[in-house]
């Protein structure tokens, strides 16, 4: 009798014939994830005249339960970008080891120069793009805020799909749908970011987050938020706190629960 333990449970080979492991193989088609698990929700940027604002909160989300309580999608990348990821967090993971081995590689090279904001939205564009063609996308949308090559603001996205798209205000998931509306009082064009200050930018940004907070199951009311300028670089706050919430507007919200009227 055979006692090792790889052949417990096993049929008798010597009673019912070999044991057939061929169900063991890989026969199928190859599969790529097809709905990410653990997601981040918005990610929310704003230009002004000065650098830019980008802001994302620190809940990562287990399908609908709010599962991790710290998790920070705000990565920089140099003293002059901040990368801000909204989706599937493991890509996000991911694209970040990308990122840091590009770092590295770039502090190694000789010529003086360093990668600004818009090599680094390049970079992820075609990085997004080529997953996209291998039909195994990377399950995020992306913001990269920072300076460009002249130290001038620079705001753009890049999704799953490698579509890019620039703008003075920008925004991920439900913010695309809640908080973009409220920025774009703010800056509506590339001239109206001159006459926008930090400040303005700052409050809208931390105004936006609350209402995501307030409309939106996915957010968390701790957030990350940055600010890039050319004379202080990236100042980034991980583990900030909504201030002055007001629930008073849901006694206006009709048709949902007991509510008949």
């Amino acid at each position: 009798m055979n006692h090792m333990p790889q052949t417990w449970g096993r049929p008798r080979d010597d009673y019912y014939g070999p044991y057939d492991s061929s169900y063991l193989l890989s026969n199928g088609p190859k599969a790529h994830t097809s709905s990410p698990v653990v997601t981040g929700t918005s990610v929310l940027a704003v230009k002004f005249k000065d650098g830019v604002v980008i802001a994302a909160d620190n809940l990562a989300s287990y399908g609908s339960l709010a599962r991790f309580t710290d998790v920070k999608r705000l990565h920089t990348f140099n003293r002059r970008t901040v990368v801000g990821f909204g989706g599937d967090v493991s890509d996000m993971q991911y694209l970040d080891r990308l990122l840091l081995s590009l770092d590295i590689d770039e502090n190694y090279n000789s010529s003086g120069h360093d990668l600004n904001a818009r090599n680094v939205h390049t970079y992820l564009s075609k990085v997004m793009y080529k997953r996209r063609t291998d039909i195994n996308p990377l399950w995020n949308h992306i913001l990269v805020a920072g300076l460009d090559s002249n130290d001038r603001p620079f705001l753009s996205s890049v999704d799953l799909l490698g579509t890019t798209f620039s703008s003075p205000t920008l925004a991920t998931g439900f913010g695309a749908h809640l908080a973009q509306p409220l920025l774009r009082k703010l800056a509506d064009r590339e001239s109206a970011v001159e006459a926008v200050t930090r400040e303005e930018a700052v409050t809208a940004i931390k105004e936006c987050m609350k209402v995501l907070f307030y409309r939106d199951a996915r957010s968390l009311d701790r957030y990350s938020i940055a600010v890039i300028t050319k004379e202080a670089g990236v100042e980034l706050k991980e583990d900030e706190q909504l201030e002055k919430q007001s629930w008073a507007f849901a006694e206006m919200i009709k048709g949902y629960g007991t509510q008949t009227v």
